[in-house]
């Protein structure tokens, strides 16, 4: 990893007491939603982003949601956490998401798809496994901020944007200007913020699933898919959705579920 990225990693804040008080209601056992709602109701940013997340149209809650306890009754204790985890990171890296030509907004509209698509489609297979791979699949791509802000010092934005508008494997174009993916920075950023030893090396693997240990070979492809499926530069492209059905059925995974759920997701999508 080049040395600029590495002292970014170090130089990040600490992430907000809000953000560790989520933490850890999340990981009390005997905590509620409402203990969660109260934890998060006196930070206004979290309020906010919350409160726009429930009522986007990728969630379909079907009525306005006005508060946090609504929210986090909906949305449940996981979801919660990774949609406030989400948001506050993007805040602490002060996203400019210019050589992956996206804006901001687009950046976390990925994101939040790419969750939303693990989340519905992993449900069906095991919901506990489902909800781990929530908050992974809501921050997989926390990297590319990183790696944005690198290209950028280097005065490469131009070149690399004109690469990443082009390619089907972005962490290829990755590794040859920044000598690095976003896996790779991700798993970096999160161990540096302490998070627990599974969810990084799900994260750092799913550029390669193949090479992941035992434990976390299902997740690390199962977020490979999913990222397939929603690259930051052709998301839900038809091209993007059969290369990451095709990755599914040779996984072992039943492709056609997850093309049923696609199917659900982008009806849904062109309703609203």
């Amino acid at each position: 990893m080049k040395s600029s990225i590495v002292n970014s990693i170090k130089s990040l804040p600490a992430l907000s007491k809000t953000i560790l008080d989520i933490n850890k209601v999340y990981a009390d056992n005997e905590s509620s939603v409402n203990d969660l709602a109260r934890v998060i109701e006196p930070d206004p940013m979290i309020v906010a982003n919350l409160l726009k997340a429930a009522n986007s149209p990728l969630y379909g809650f079907g009525k306005e949601i006005r508060n946090v306890a609504q929210a986090v009754s909906l949305f449940g204790m996981s979801m919660t956490r990774s949609i406030a985890i989400g948001n506050s990171v993007r805040k602490l890296l002060n996203v400019d998401m210019k050589p992956y030509c996206v804006t901001s907004d687009d950046f976390a509209d990925v994101s939040a798809k790419q969750a939303k698509l693990i989340l519905s489609w992993y449900s069906t297979i095991n919901k506990e496994k489902a909800d781990r791979l929530y908050l992974a699949a809501f921050l997989q791509e926390t990297g590319k901020i990183l790696i944005s802000s690198d290209i950028i010092q280097e005065d490469e934005d131009v070149s690399f944007a004109s690469e990443i508008d082009m390619t089907n494997n972005i962490a290829q174009v990755e590794k040859s200007y920044a000598d690095v993916t976003t896996a790779e920075v991700t798993a970096a950023v999160f161990e540096h913020w302490g998070f627990d030893a599974e969810f990084i090396e799900m994260i750092k693997y799913s550029d390669n699933p193949s090479a992941a240990p035992e434990s976390v070979k299902e997740y690390a492809t199962a977020l490979n898919i999913v990222k397939t499926i929603v690259p930051i530069n052709k998301p839900f492209a038809d091209a993007s959705i059969n290369f990451g059905l095709r990755k599914a059925r040779d996984a072992g995974y039943d492709y056609e579920v997850l093309e049923d759920m696609l199917d659900e997701i982008l009806d849904a999508m062109e309703a609203n």
